[in-house]
């Protein structure tokens, strides 16, 4: 799906992240802070899917923040292709709904704040409704979804302005294994339906092999890039996959990054 001969969209140069002390959780950092990321360098080409592994605490989330534009970094840059700010996408690793809108006035919630009409923003969320699977539940409440429909929606209102970049945070972490499972391959569907590139931070080593065309792995913290390991799996992607032995030694090569 990627097209590495074109020009990478996303430049990212030694990226570091320290937080001023004791604000980090309310615990003492002594004098220094916390040093999240230490000097994180990598791009990432249009079209693109890269996961971002590492031990919890190696500044992944962080990371994703910055890139999102929503915290500063302490020292390096991000950079983007064309000079402008691309649009960003962002699915965190709750759902983070409102629960008094049903879902199709969640999905519309982007749009709404763009000004968008409300008859074309409400045709535009029915199209990302039918994407992701949800059919016949526009008019429900979050809190009458399961936690795997409640994450269609997320990125479904991720994606509703058509954003270039779509950053997800580990979004499938609080879900049960066979519900995550099965939104792996949405997720792939969706990525292929809408070419979109993706940088994708999780925890799970077999996640990450399955969906992305790179993994980049984060040293302890401060998190710094320890792999940069090029997935050569063949696309579309078969459950079957899992289980090869090409599959298990890559596996192998990411584990052995983490740890």
């Amino acid at each position: 799906m990627t097209s590495h001969h074109t020009p990478p969209v996303l430049f990212v140069r030694n990226l570091s992240a320290i937080f001023p002390p004791k604000r980090a959780l309310g615990q003492d950092d002594g004098d220094t802070g916390l040093h999240a990321l230490g000097s994180v360098t990598f791009s990432v080409c249009p079209q693109e899917f890269v996961c971002v592994l590492g031990p919890s605490g190696s500044g992944k989330s962080t990371l994703l923040r910055i890139l999102a534009g929503l915290i500063p970094p302490t020292g390096g840059t991000v950079s983007f292709r064309d000079g402008q700010r691309p649009k960003i996408g962002f699915v965190f690793q709750d759902a983070t709904l409102m629960p008094w809108r049903t879902v199709l006035e969640n999905i519309t919630l982007p749009l709404e704040v763009e000004n968008v009409p409300a008859q074309a923003a409400r045709q535009k969320a029915q199209e990302l409704v039918s994407l992701v699977g949800l059919n016949g539940f526009e008019s429900s409440l979050p809190r009458d979804l399961s936690g795997g429909m409640a994450q269609r929606v997320a990125l479904a209102r991720a994606l509703v302005d058509d954003p270039d970049i779509l950053l997800l945070d580990e979004p499938f972490g609080a879900l049960d294994a066979l519900t995550r499972e099965r939104m792996w391959a949405e997720l792939l569907r969706i990525w292929q339906a809408h070419q979109k590139t993706v940088i994708m931070v999780t925890h799970s080593i077999g996640e990450a092999l399955f969906l992305a065309d790179r993994v980049l792995v984060l040293s302890a913290r401060p998190g710094r890039v320890k792999l940069d390991l090029p997935v050569d799996l063949p696309r579309p992607r078969a459950d079957e996959m899992r289980y090869t032995a090409h599959f298990g030694r890559l596996a192998r090569k990411l584990k052995e990054a983490i740890e």
